[in-house]
């Protein structure tokens, strides 16, 4: 669960930059957006590969 926890902080830390880049057009936030997508998708799937273990552990 704390990776889940972990994942829902990263969200909320992009918004703002994503917020940025929309309205604003700001390009460096946009470079943050992506890296903070890259590193979302990393985190689930650490999350995926976890829940996949304890499920066929059972």
């Amino acid at each position: 669960m704390e990776k889940f926890t972990k994942l829902k902080e990263l969200v909320a830390s992009i918004e703002a930059d994503a917020t940025k880049f929309y309205n604003s057009g700001n390009g460096a936030a946009g470079t943050r957006v992506r890296k903070g997508m890259q590193d979302l998708k990393n985190l689930a799937q650490e999350i995926r590969t976890e829940v996949t273990e304890t499920k066929n552990s059972k």
